[in-house]
């Protein structure tokens, strides 16, 4: 049987990749060069497009990116992939060999969300509840977040909402801050020393594979007992356990339908 090809649709599809793959936007004429099409067609589907919130058009540039419609069908998609079983082995690995508090989470509008957590085993330890939120720009996950953006958006970010000194620690000054994301985008991990909380040390690092949806693992523990020489230890197996939370989830993408993971896959 001869398959539909359904022409707009793929148009429309195409659309959207050209916009998302451009980090300031596209106008109808560049879209229209780039994807070989005819502006009227071009100007056509991104006006239906903008009016079902999956583009949106700048009213200065006139030029489009993606909306949050698309955003919102990305959250669905994301709760289908089951990112707290696909990291929760892992974040209990992560706490036996740190014996710290382990949590994971994602960005969620202007805050972070916690969505899993595996607490210490020490009688002395940092926890919250599952659901919990924290501001984006608290501590290490916040640097993680913005670090994973490009550099116009994480700056737009920041001037909105200014940098907050949550203790006398809090990197305040714009520059800084902003040659700190550089080094943790380099390295693939960031370092809260007391910024977010008084005598509260956190290494945070980003899970990769779910494009725009953000998430990320961190540890938090007392400084008192994280000295230098453990700190670099946490950073090191908060990073590779990102690394394999990460290739689980890619796996999981591409898994078949009965959802199984074989042993070669999540090594």
């Amino acid at each position: 049987m001869k398959k539909y090809g359904a022409p707009s649709v793929k148009k429309a599809f195409a659309i959207l990749g050209a916009i998302s793959s451009s980090r300031v936007g596209l106008g109808v004429s560049e879209l229209a060069k780039n994807l070989k099409m005819a502006k009227s067609t071009v100007h056509g589907m991104a006006s239906a497009l903008e009016e079902l919130g999956a583009v949106m058009r700048d009213p200065l540039t006139k030029k489009y990116k993606l909306g949050f419609t698309l955003l919102e069908i990305g959250r669905s998609a994301y709760t289908q992939i089951d990112l707290k079983t696909s990291a929760r082995p892992v974040m209990e690995d992560l706490m036996e060999k740190t014996q710290t508090s382990v949590f994971l989470g994602i960005l969620n509008w202007d805050h972070v969300t916690i969505l899993d957590i595996v607490e210490s085993r020490q009688d002395l330890k940092i926890t919250a509840p599952v659901g919990t939120t924290i501001p984006m720009l608290a501590g290490a996950v916040g640097k993680v977040f913005l670090a994973s953006m490009d550099d116009e958006q994480a700056r737009k970010i920041v001037k909105s909402k200014g940098l907050p000194r949550f203790t006398a620690n809090s990197i305040v000054d714009t520059a800084s801050y902003f040659q700190e994301l550089k080094q943790v985008s380099e390295q693939g991990f960031a370092v809260d020393d007391e910024e977010y909380i008084l005598g509260v040390r956190a290494v945070a690092s980003p899970l990769i594979g779910l494009g725009q949806l953000r998430s990320a693992i961190w540890i938090v523990g007392f400084k008192a007992s994280l000295d230098e020489k453990k700190m670099k230890t946490l950073t090191g197996e908060t990073h590779k356990a990102a690394a394999t939370i990460s290739r689980r989830i890619q796996q999981q993408l591409i898994a078949p339908q009965n959802g199984q993971f074989s042993e070669r896959q999540v090594i």
